[in-house]
């Protein structure tokens, strides 16, 4: 059994060579991405077993996105369908002040009809983290059902649950994000936030410090993770906040870079380290994959540690 079980969509990426746009480009890249296999690769290629669940359709497609992930690492434990699509985004880079810009393709997935009693359970009642994220529940009205049955079954088989609140305003408005996510915080223990989703749909207001602490009394959790985005993080514990800054680094590719962060900080918990340790080990997990084209980590915890080193070799100078 593995130690970490995730659940969620991965959608197929499109994405034009360099900075082409998509209406000229007659070519493109193809990588597999979603955020919560995206987590799971990070914590595998730390050293932390993990499963991606999911509900897949039985085509080209639909294989090659699970082929992907099982090449990267991962067990993949997914529901087979015969009805519904594989998912798709296509990605268009662009620097300042053009920018990036998604175009999701994912309505009538198989994945939007995924419901809790198609999935063995005991894999998330026998792992030690279970983690989705708040882009599951928006996809459909099902998926909010079953984001909430299997959150619960989690906590009732002792398994610690995060979830990463990864609020997508392309998917739902703020009202119906803290609506339906509000609703699932009893059930979660850890919550990664970036602090522009807890003042534009929590309505909280102050520093991230401030987030931090309001949204751990609030609502109980056991750890509040802020992101920063180039600032970096801090992680609420037990009452004490632990700050971390981001990695200087050349980006390549920025998608999936809080993905690799979250993966990074639970495969360390996990190994038994210090609310302040995993913070740092997954902020220089973060800049690694801004180096990696793809949504995915493909890192080391070698490279990772040599990063962290280097920063304290230059501090000590």
């Amino acid at each position: 059994m593995s130690d970490l079980v995730t659940f969620g969509e991965t959608m197929l990426r499109l994405s034009p060579p360099g900075a082409q746009r998509l209406e000229t480009a007659d070519e493109f890249e193809v990588h597999a991405g979603g955020a919560e296999s995206n987590v799971a690769i990070a914590a595998q290629r730390l050293g932390t077993p993990a499963t991606w669940l999911s509900k897949v359709p039985e085509t080209p497609l639909g294989r090659r996105a699970v082929g992907e992930l099982r090449q990267a690492g991962i067990e993949t434990d997914v529901v087979w369908s015969h009805r519904g699509r594989q998912g798709t985004y296509y990605l268009e880079q662009g620097g300042s002040p053009r920018g990036s810009n998604v175009i999701y393709d994912r309505e009538d997935t198989a994945f939007t009809t995924a419901k809790a009693r198609e999935f063995d359970i005991d894999r998330i009642q026998n792992a030690r983290v279970f983690f989705t994220t708040g882009i599951t529940p928006a996809l459909s009205s099902t998926l909010r059902d079953t984001t909430a049955k299997m959150l619960k079954a989690a906590r009732q088989g002792g398994t610690t649950t995060a979830v990463d609140f990864n609020y997508r305003r392309k998917l739902w408005s703020p009202e119906e994000a803290e609506s339906t996510l509000t609703q699932l915080f009893p059930g979660i223990d850890v919550l990664v936030i970036a602090a522009r989703d807890a003042r534009t749909v929590l309505g909280f207001e102050g520093d991230p410090r401030q987030l931090a602490h309001k949204l751990g009394s609030q609502y109980d959790f056991t750890t509040v993770v802020v992101t920063r985005g180039d600032e970096g993080a801090l992680a609420w514990h037990d009452s004490v906040v632990h700050d971390h800054d981001a990695y200087d680094t050349d980006t390549v590719d920025p998608i999936g870079t809080g993905d690799a962060f979250t993966g990074a900080f639970i495969a360390r918990r996990l190994e038994g380290d210090d609310v302040s340790d995993a913070l740092e080990y997954a902020a220089a997990t973060a800049a690694l994959k801004r180096t990696i084209p793809g949504d995915a980590a493909l890192v080391t915890a070698d490279e990772v540690e040599r990063v962290i080193e280097e920063r304290g070799a230059d501090i000590s100078r």
